[in-house]
């Protein structure tokens, strides 16, 4: 297995950004998403709320994981069009991890590599 030099890049976003993001990386091109519901908190530690005069934290808020593995070079782009698209400026905007990617393979055919993206 040679080196590809491809990325993953996994966007945690707001349930209310993703056809933004969605929209924005097929912009660009980047049609093979894998889309998620997950739950979780970050620096905002979840959100309190009264119930029956109690105050109690969820403190596992729901968020959309959006993955897509891309080349190198694409990243930047693909990056900066996440971070336009799910912007508020409001805590719990959520974070992108960028992490190598040693191979790909296409199941169907067998072939590796970026042409299996």
């Amino acid at each position: 297995m040679g080196r590809h030099h491809m990325k993953r890049i996994e966007a945690i976003i707001r349930p209310e950004s993703l056809e933004a993001v969605k929209g924005a990386l097929a912009g660009l091109g980047e049609e093979g998403l894998t889309i998620s519901e997950v739950r979780g908190h970050g620096v905002q530690g979840g959100v309190s709320q009264p119930w029956r005069g109690d105050t109690y934290t969820v403190d596992l808020l729901p968020k959309i994981s959006v993955v897509a593995v891309v080349n190198d070079h694409e990243v930047k782009e693909v990056v900066e069009s996440i971070v336009a698209a799910a912007r508020t400026d409001r805590r719990g905007d959520g974070k992108i991890f960028v992490s190598p990617v040693e191979d790909v393979i296409r199941i169907r055919t067998g072939e590796s590599g970026p042409q299996a993206l």
